[in-house]
C-alpha cells in the first residue's frame, strides 16, 4: 500500500528519492515525505501528492547522498502533515519510514510515555521509532541491534527503513509481511517497497524474507540477519522488469495502456505453455504437483478483489472440465472461520502483486495444516511466490493502474490452461474437444485485439450514463464472475455504485430497483444459458429498465430488445470471460474520465494491499 524508497551511495539522494516516489504513486497514498542526511537529519513531509512535497522543499537544502522517502496510505491517524512519514524519534536522532501495522502499538506507546516519551503524531510508526531509540540508549547497542531487539517486541506487519543522524554511512531495513527489495548498484544501494523505483539503476536485487533485517553500509557488502540474530547469506536475483513498461507509452492513463496491452499479456501468459500445433499444454511451474492435483478430492482457491473474480471463473473451468470440486474463498475471511483443512487439500492462492496480506495469511494458515499451496501471481520474487510450494507466473508485465485489467485476464488465462491440463490428465475431456479448445484458446489474443477496436459505441454509452448513480450488472454461468468484475471496475474508478448479480437472481430482490433510470449491463453472449438470459432481459424491459448488452457478433435477438449493444467475437462459452471483460473495462474507464476521476489512482484505494 504505502511506498518506500531509500538510497545510500555517491550520488545526490533527493532526485533519486523523488523520482522513486513518483514511480510508486500508483500504489495509492494520501501524504508523502522525505528525510535527508547531510550533517543534519532533515525531514520534510506534506499531505497530498508528491507534487505537494516538491513545492514544500523548493527552497530547502536538499544536499546529501543518503536518504529515505515514503508515500503513506493512512491506517493510524488521519492524513495530514504530522502523521505523514518519515517520523523522527524524540531526540530527532533517528528517522523511520514504515509500511504495515504495528498491532500492539498502544501498549508500547503507554510504556514509552511512562518513560518520559511524548508523541507528535497518532501513528503506530512513531511508537516504533521511539522504541528503537529507547533500546539504543538504555541497552547501549548500535542501530542494527536496537532495530533487531525492537522488532522482537512488536506484533504486526512491517517494512521499515531506518536512518540515524550520527551514522551517515548506514541504513537499516527490515520486513515482515510487507515487501521490501534492496537494489545493489556500483558502490550504492537502493531500497524500495517494489522494484519499480530501482529498475533504471540496477537489475541486481535482494528480496528480504520475513523477519529479516539488512545492514546496508556505504562501500561495504550487504549483511542480513534474522530478528533472532541468525546470519543469512543474501540471495541476489536479476530483475526481469522492463523500464518501458513503467511508462505510459503515449496513452493518457496507465489503465488505458494496460487495457490495450491485453492481447500481448494474454499471449505472454500462454507462451511456452500452450502448444495447439502439438496438441499439448505444459505447465512447468506445477509439473511436480500435477498428479496431486489430479487426485485432489477438493481444491480451494483463495484470493481478494479482482483475483477472487478470476478464481470464480477458475471454479467454473476446473469443475466443468476436470470434474474436481472447487471452493472459492475470500482470503480475508478464510483464516477467521476455522476452515477444515487437511494434508490432502490443495490451496490455489491468486494475487496480482504477490504481496496481498490477507492472501499471505491464508497461505500460512493452510501451510500450518499441511496443505499443498500453489500460487498464481504476476510478480517474480514476490512473497506469495516464495511462500507457496509451487506455482505459475502470469507474465502480464507490470500493472500500474490501481484497477486491475490485464492481470485479471492473465489470471483467467492461466486458470484455463490449468483446467484443460487437468482435464487431459484425468481423461475427463474427449481428445477432439481438448484439441478444439486449445486451438480456440490460441485465437483469443487476436479476438481481444478485435474487441478493443470497438471504442465508438462504448464512448457513446459512457457519455449517456456518466452521471447516473447506480448500475446493475447481470450474467449467468461463466459470465456471472464477469458481471461481478464489471461492477467492481465501475465502482473502483468512477465512484458510481454498481452491483453484479447472477441474472436469475435479479427477480429475488434487485428487480425492485429497476426503473427507467437504471442502466442494466447484461452479458448476453450465445451458447450456454443464452435463452435464459434473453428472458432476464425481457424482465428488465418490462419494468422500463435500460439494457446495455454485451452480445456475440451477428446477434439479432438481443439487439432487438436491448437499448445498446456491444459486440464481441464468437468463441467457446468457457472462453467468453476473456472477451466480455474488455468492453466492461473500457466502459468503466471512459465513464471515469468523463466524470473527472483520477483513473490510475482512485481515492482510498491501493494497488498492493499489504495490511489486513
Amino acid at each position: 500500500m504505502c511506498g518506500i524508497v531509500a538510497y545510500i551511495g555517491p550520488k545526490d539522494a533527493y532526485p533519486i528519492l523523488i523520482k522513486g516516489l513518483k514511480r510508486l504513486e500508483y500504489r495509492g497514498y494520501d501524504s508523502a515525505g522525505i528525510a535527508l542526511l547531510n550533517g543534519s537529519l532533515n525531514v520534510f513531509k506534506a499531505k497530498g501528492k508528491v507534487s505537494e512535497l516538491e513545492n514544500l522543499v523548493k527552497n530547502a537544502d536538499l544536499s546529501g547522498n543518503v536518504g529515505i522517502a515514503h508515500t503513506r496510505w493512512a491506517t493510524h491517524g488521519e492524513p495530514n502533515d504530522v502523521n505523514a512519514h518519515p517520523h523522527y524519534s524524540q531526540s530527532k536522532n533517528i528517522a523511520l519510514i514504515h509500511n504495515g501495522i504495528i498491532e500492539n502499538y498502544a501498549s508500547l506507546r503507554k510504556e514509552l510515555e511512562a518513560r518520559g516519551y511524548t508523541f507528535q503524531s497518532s501513528t503506530d510508526t512513531e511508537v516504533l521509532t521511539n522504541l528503537i531509540e529507547d533500546i539504543q540508549i538504555n541497552e547501549e547497542v548500535d542501530l542494527l541491534e536496537a532495530v533487531r531487539i525492537a522488532l522482537n517486541q512488536v506484533i504486526g506487519a512491517y517494512a521499515i527503513v531506518v536512518l540515524a543522524r550520527d551514522d551517515k554511512d548506514t541504513l537499516i531495513a527490515a520486513r515482515k509481511g510487507s515487501p521490501l527489495v534492496i537494489g545493489i548498484g556500483i558502490d550504492e544501494y537502493f531500497v524500495a517497497s517494489d522494484a519499480s523505483p530501482i529498475i533504471e539503476y540496477t537489475k541486481n536485487v535482494v528480496y528480504l524474507d520475513n523477519e529479516e533485517v539488512a545492514l546496508i553500509r556505504r562501500n561495504k557488502d550487504l549483511k542480513i540477519k534474522t530478528i533472532r540474530n541468525v546470519e543469512k547469506t543474501p540471495y541476489i536475483q536479476k530483475l526481469e522488469m522492463n523500464l518501458d513498461a513503467l511508462e505510459k507509452g503515449g496513452y493518457e492513463h496507465f489503465m488505458l495502456k494496460e487495457i490495450y496491452e491485453q492481447p500481448h499479456s494474454i499471449r505472454d501468459s500462454m507462451r511456452g505453455r500452450l502448444h495447439p500445433e502439438l496438441g499439448t499444454i505444459s505447465l512447468g511451474g506445477i509439473i511436480d504437483y500435477e498428479q496431486k492435483l489430479v487426485n485432489a478430492a477438493k481444491i480451494t482457491i483463495v484470493a481478494c478483489g479482482t483475483s477472487w473474480h478470476a478464481g470464480l471463473v477458475g471454479e467454473y473451468l476446473i469443475e466443468d472440465l476436470a470434474r474436481i470440486p472447487v471452493e472459492v474463498e475470500y482470503a480475508s475471511e478464510f483464516r477467521y472461520r476455522n476452515p477444515i483443512i487437511s494434508e490432502k487439500d490443495i490451496i490455489i492462492a491468486i494475487s496480482q502483486s504477490g504481496e496481498t496480506a490477507d492472501t499471505l495469511a491464508a497461505i500460512e494458515l493452510a501451510k500450518s495444516k499441511g496443505a499443498t499451496i500453489l500460487g498464481i501471481c504476476n510478480v517474480v520474487g514476490s512473497s506469495i511466490s516464495r511462500a507457496t510450494h509451487a506455482g505459475i507466473y502470469t507474465h502480464a508485465g507490470p500493472e500500474i493502474g490501481v484497477a486491475s485489467t490485464k492481470a485479471f485476464t492473465a489470471q483467467v488465462t492461466v486458470l484455463t490452461l490449468m483446467a484443460l491440463r487437468l482435464a487431459q490428465l484425468k481423461g475427463t475431456i474427449p481428445k477432439t474437444k481438448f484439441l478444439h479448445l486449445i486451438h480456440e484458446l490460441g485465437l483469443i489474443p487476436d479476438k481481444v485485439e478485435q474487441t478493443l477496436k470497438g471504442s465508438k459505441k462504448v464512448i457513446e454509452i459512457a457519455e449517456k450514463f456518466k452521471n447516473v448513480r447506480n448500475f446493475l450488472y447481470l450474467g449467468r454461468g461463466y459470465n456471472f464472475p464477469v458481471a461481478l468484475e464489471g461492477a467492481l471496475k465501475l465502482k473502483e474508478i468512477s465512484y458510481i455504485h454498481a452491483e453484479g448479480y447472477p441474472a436469475a437472481e435479479m427477480k429475488h430482490g434487485p428487480i425492485a430497483l429497476i426503473d427507467e433510470e437504471m442502466p442494466v449491463v447484461v452479458i448476453a453472449t450465445k451458447r450456454g444459458t443464452y435463452e435464459k438470459v434473453v428472458s432476464n432481459i425481457q424482465e428488465v424491459k418490462a419494468r422500463k429498465g435500460i439494457v446495455i448488452a454485451i452480445v456475440t457478433k451477428g446477434d439479432v435477438a438481443v439487439k432487438g430488445m436491448a437499448d445498446y449493444t456491444i459486440e464481441i467475437p464468437e468463441t467457446e462459452e468457457m472462453l467468453v470471460p476473456l472477451l466480455a471483460t474488455i468492453p466492461l473495462q473500457k466502459l468503466s474507464y471512459h465513464i471515469a474520465v468523463m466524470r473527472g476521476c483520477n483513473v490510475d489512482q482512485p481515492r482510498n484505494l491501493a494497488k498492493s494491499v499489504t495490511v489486513e
